[in-house]
């Protein structure tokens, strides 16, 4: 359905092949009532962790309970804990059992969301709720905050071919070492070792001729490894403008046409940047304004005022609905996915959201931010 395969007469086709009727159903109910009996649940097969269309209560009230448990630990750990300490919050797969999981828990935040004094709160207590439903699903958790490791953006492929490359680079050193009369027991041991296997002695006359083949043999692989690094270099650039021509071509349209200029030069003053913003944002400015100030408000005098703005649950409902599950999130590492899975927060925002607004001040979570530095082209820096 998503590649649009098939039409809709197709696809309605293949509905009716797949899911029988109800005259088919009452048929074969009528016929073998006791293969029910014997057919596992799907919701066992699937290991969901509530069992909602099970018989047996007490297996769902203790999956509940351990459910229970785990929220309770998981908002304990994050209502006091600073930040940038946070775990980095995975995305996870959109499964019928993570969804599951999510609707078991959502009604569980009530106690605490009842409880709740603020926005800050509120954010910490929707963030445990998170970490529980990834550690209830099983997805990876760093232990560590958010900034503390970072992936390398050499692939392991790369890494392991360079270090061979060195040490084949120093090996070759070391063998033109030995091969000008160098027979220091460091030199000579490399030189073993690069001759081990075979039936080459160090004191044979023609020693001067294997070292030199030694030598070529090496400089050959080194350029066959660099070839090969070119190689999957270029793929890799191939891949990557076939797959942003797909999403933005505006932006590898702008890539081919300029290079790029970050890092070619030497990095801005920190001391002149700091000064330069602060001057900006941080000290405060006294404005002289000019007579165009009292005709502006003659004439926004008759301008009739706004109705005085109202937030409702549904409004938190469908600013929510309509942003992008995983978009990088802010300060608190929150994403969207959880707001609209956790629904009973709607109301508790909505209330929260208008006494900010009525006093007209919000938490430094909601004003705070990161500003990155972005180099332009030479010609706008010069």
């Amino acid at each position: 359905m998503r590649s649009k395969i098939f039409d809709d007469a197709e696809l309605e086709r293949l509905r009716r092949e797949a899911i029988p009727s109800s005259n088919e159903l009452a048929t074969a109910g009528d016929a073998a009532p006791q293969a029910t009996d014997q057919l596992p649940r799907v919701e066992d097969a699937m290991d969901l962790p509530v069992v909602v269309d099970s018989d047996d209560d007490e297996m769902v009230s203790h999956e509940l309970e351990q459910m229970r448990s785990i929220l309770e630990e998981a908002i304990l750990e994050t209502r006091t804990m600073p930040l940038e300490n946070r775990p980095r919050l995975p995305r996870i797969p959109l499964s019928k059992r993570n969804r599951a999981v999510v609707r078991a828990l959502n009604p569980m935040l009530v106690t605490y969301l009842e409880a709740s004094r603020d926005l800050c709160e509120t954010d910490s207590v929707l963030f445990g709720a998170a970490v529980a439903a990834c550690r209830i699903i099983g997805a990876k958790l760093p232990l560590a905050g958010r900034a503390t490791k970072q992936s390398s953006a050499i692939p392991a492929w790369r890494k392991r071919i360079e270090d061979r490359i060195a040490k084949a680079r120093a090996l070759i050193g070391r063998l033109i070492s030995f091969r000008s009369g160098n027979n220091r027991p460091r030199v000579v041991r490399s030189v073993r070792m690069a001759f081990a296997g075979t039936k080459i002695s160090l004191s044979q006359p023609d020693i001067t001729q294997k070292l030199t083949e030694r030598i070529d043999d090496l400089k050959q692989k080194i350029a066959a490894w660099g070839k090969r690094i070119r190689r999957f270099t270029e793929r890799s650039r191939r891949f990557n403008q076939n797959r942003l021509f797909q999403s933005d071509q505006k932006r590898l349209y702008k890539s081919l046409e300029r290079p790029e200029v970050c890092g070619a030069g030497p990095g801005p003053d920190r001391a002149n940047t700091v000064a330069f913003w602060r001057g900006l944002w941080s000290e405060p400015v006294n404005h002289s304004e000019g007579s165009w100030t009292e005709v502006m408000a003659s004439q926004c005098a008759s301008i009739t005022p706004m109705d005085p703005v109202i937030i409702t649950p549904d409004d938190v409902a469908e600013a929510v609905r309509r942003a992008p599950n995983w978009k990088s999130p802010g300060l608190d590492g929150l994403h969207h996915y959880w707001l609209k899975g956790f629904m009973v927060c709607h109301a508790v925002l909505a209330r929260q959201f208008q006494e900010a607004l009525n006093q007209k001040s919000l938490p430094s979570l909601f004003t705070t931010g990161i500003t990155h530095l972005v180099p332009k082209d030479q010609w706008l820096m010069a």
